[in-house]
């Protein structure tokens, strides 16, 4: 029976994934990075003048020029979940590394 290459992929070990992902900071700064890599811009108008400050420790970013307010979750797949991102990151690892 021939092999599946797919199954046979390099991929990221459990261990790479938790040294990279393993704590709720480390997933919020790659989700930041991913959702914002240039420096964050207000969805609603694009503009990059803006502040931050916690509300029950999550970061929300408030744009200077109307005052629309956004989280790091707002508009994304983790908007309405309280599962934190560590959970969701780890389920995304599982449900990828799965070959067959």
């Amino acid at each position: 029976m021939p092999q599946n290459p797919i199954q046979f992929q390099k991929g990221m070990s459990l261990d790479d994934f938790i040294n990279q992902y393993g704590t709720e900071i480390l997933c919020e700064d790659a989700l930041e990075k991913a959702r914002w890599g240039k420096g964050f811009s207000c969805p609603k108008c694009g503009d990059s003048k803006h502040s931050f400050f916690y509300r029950k420790n999550r970061k929300v970013w408030q744009c200077s020029t109307h005052k629309h307010q956004i989280t790091l979750r707002t508009d994304t797949l983790f908007h309405a979940s309280n599962l934190p991102l560590r959970k969701w990151f780890m389920a995304m690892f599982f449900y990828h590394a799965i070959k067959n």
